[in-house]
């Protein structure tokens, strides 16, 4: 029997919520969530979705895991905080650098924790300008990223993403940020291009884009291995290698932002060891606590480390930290979601689901409104259309957004939460799903799909 309760009657309005129309909460109440079972998550009048999603990318491990909430609540009984800084710190905290140095695609790796994505990456930045200011290359200040990848919501890691109204409607500071084309595959390929020529217009794309700002003042490259807010598009064959010689003759370093791929979706603890990268950092976070407490990490080299260490010897301490970086419960959550990969053998289920779930994304291709699929590791984008080349017009009258936008409304009508991005759905749900669940997402999404090309339908007969 599924428990209903009554929705509350605490007003919307004083609350501001990204990523939203704004205005839309003094009139609209958002759809309010209770509590999570699995890979479900249930609002407050009982009606549970399957998050197909994991949220943003980042309930790993579903929704209510026992496990994860005791070590939370075990460590919050015996230290429920105390700062990382100061030469002190926590035995969970020094248990899971030491792990997680165990396991990165980064020998002799060396990490600093953060509470968010968003702010790892921001250190990131910031510890490249001390580090290079102590290597005497302090003009190598600039980092190069992808239009419309996503690093992170703070000032400075809002520059290195989106587009160019993003950065006009925050007036973001964009001097340091050297933005160049993203690897989308075969959609961004110019006519009769293939997938090696793409690559080598990629590179030489880059490689211009250096010279251009002055090689002496650019000291890195951000890249996701997949970014999926361009709609998940995995890269073309030889991409990464490419921009990796590039980024060698001229001495810059890549820093791979792992937020999203790190963690098992890929199949792998990471997407960096799927793909053959060979980072100077990682950027990880999300599954690292399976979301259930705040926690990001930067993995570094040993020769990106060594000049923090520099910077250090010299001035005699190193002057960055904070209340929450390193947090003692956060730990000891990010240390049960190690031990769970290992003994519940995570990355062996993810193996062995990903031909089931590629089988499902290749179904979804029969619908009407389907037109292309991408898939990597535990994700998949589906891309969508209306028969007949109708988009512009009829999927306007649909839904504000498109047609993706559509599919998304009406899938939170028939129980799915999965996210629209560039005219495509992308999905990416926890990797405790099964295959019987793979088949009810997929149920869910069907339903969801007719009811937008039964909507589509009714819009043309008005037309």
């Amino acid at each position: 029997m599924t428990l209903r309760v009554a929705p509350t009657n605490h007003r919307a309005d004083r609350l501001l919520l990204g990523f939203s129309d704004l205005r839309r909460l003094r009139s609209e109440r958002p759809l309010v969530f209770e509590r999570g079972r699995g890979i479900f998550i249930i609002d407050e009048r009982g009606k549970d979705y399957i998050e197909a999603v994991s949220s943003f990318y980042c309930a790993t491990l579903g929704f209510s895991d026992e496990e994860l909430a005791e070590a939370a609540s075990r460590q919050l009984r015996t230290l429920p905080m105390y700062p990382s800084a100061i030469h002190r710190t926590t035995t969970p905290v020094l248990e899971l650098a030491e792990k997680l140095a165990a396991i990165a695609p980064i020998p002799n790796a060396r990490v600093h924790f953060s509470t968010t994505g968003s702010e790892v990456n921001d250190h990131l930045i910031k510890f490249m300008w001390y580090g290079n200011h102590f290597a005497d290359e302090p003009l190598r200040r600039k980092i190069v990223s992808r239009l419309g990848s996503y690093h992170g919501s703070t000032i400075a890691t809002a520059a290195l993403g989106g587009g160019s109204d993003l950065h006009a409607s925050f007036a973001l500071p964009m001097q340091e940020s050297i933005l160049v084309s993203h690897p989308a595959w075969p959609k961004a390929a110019e006519p009769g291009e293939d997938e090696a020529a793409f690559t080598d217009r990629l590179a030489l794309e880059l490689a211009r884009a250096i010279e251009a700002a002055g090689p002496e003042t650019v000291g890195g490259m951000i890249a996701e291995p997949v970014s999926v807010s361009c709609g998940m598009f995995p890269p073309p064959e030889g991409y990464f290698p490419k921009v990796k010689a590039v980024l060698d003759r001229y001495g810059i370093r890549l820093f791979v932002d792992e937020v999203v791929t790190g963690f098992g979706r890929s199949g792998h603890m990471w997407a960096s060891e799927a793909m053959g990268l060979e980072p100077d950092t990682v950027s990880c976070a999300k599954g690292i606590s399976g979301a259930y407490m705040p926690l990001a990490a930067l993995i570094m080299g040993e020769e990106f480390a060594g000049r923090l260490e520099r910077g250090s010897d010299t001035k005699g301490w190193f002057a960055h930290g904070g209340t929450h970086q390193g947090h003692t419960v956060s730990a000891a959550v990010g240390l049960k979601v190690l031990e769970i990969f290992e003994r519940r053998d995570i990355l062996g289920h993810v193996q062995r689901l990903i031909p089931y779930w590629n089988r499902m994304l290749d179904r979804m291709m029969a619908h009407p409104l389907v037109t292309g699929s991408r898939r990597f590791g535990l994700m998949g984008a589906l891309e969508v259309a209306l028969p007949g080349g109708g988009e512009k017009g009829m999927a306007a009258s649909l839904a504000v957004g498109g047609l993706s936008k559509a599919v998304y409304e009406a899938g939170l009508e028939h129980g799915i939460i999965v996210r629209p991005l560039a005219g495509c759905i992308v999905m990416a749900p926890p990797l405790i799903i099964t295959e019987a669940e793979i088949d009810e997402l997929a149920r869910r999404l069907e339903a969801a799909l007719d009811q937008v090309l039964a909507d589509s339908g009714k819009v043309a007969e008005a037309v």
